[in-house]
């Protein structure tokens, strides 16, 4: 069973930076697209940014120009580098892995991430 593990986030006030990293218990066979999600309190789970095994990103409109998703698939990591956070980007971040072959879908524990003003 795939596992996803993030870590990297924490309280910052508006205008800093935080790190997330992701990473994944094995190498995933075939096409996926890896990336970041978040959930505020009382919202639904919402996209941030995601990279396909070719490099293509996608990124949240909110978040475009701040954020940068990456990934070093030699050692199974994504990573999300958020910049100039505002205090609306608080939520609960959480790492996904979509793989092409069998359709599945993995998910991480979270990640905590707030913002204060």
């Amino acid at each position: 069973q795939v596992q996803l593990e993030e870590s990297g986030g924490g309280l910052v006030q508006a205008g800093g930076s935080l790190r997330l990293s992701c990473a994944v218990s094995e190498s995933i066979f075939g096409l996926n697209v890896m990336g970041w999600y978040r959930q505020a309190p009382g919202k639904q789970r919402e996209l941030v940014a995601t990279i396909n095994t070719n490099g293509i990103t996608n990124y949240a409109d909110s978040v475009k120009g701040r954020f940068t998703i990456s990934r070093d698939i030699a050692a199974n990591t994504v990573h999300l580098q958020m910049n100039s956070l505002k205090p609306e980007d608080t939520g609960s971040y959480y790492c996904n892995v979509y793989q092409y072959f069998g359709a599945r879908n993995y998910w991480g524990q979270g990640t905590r991430v707030t913002v204060s003003s």
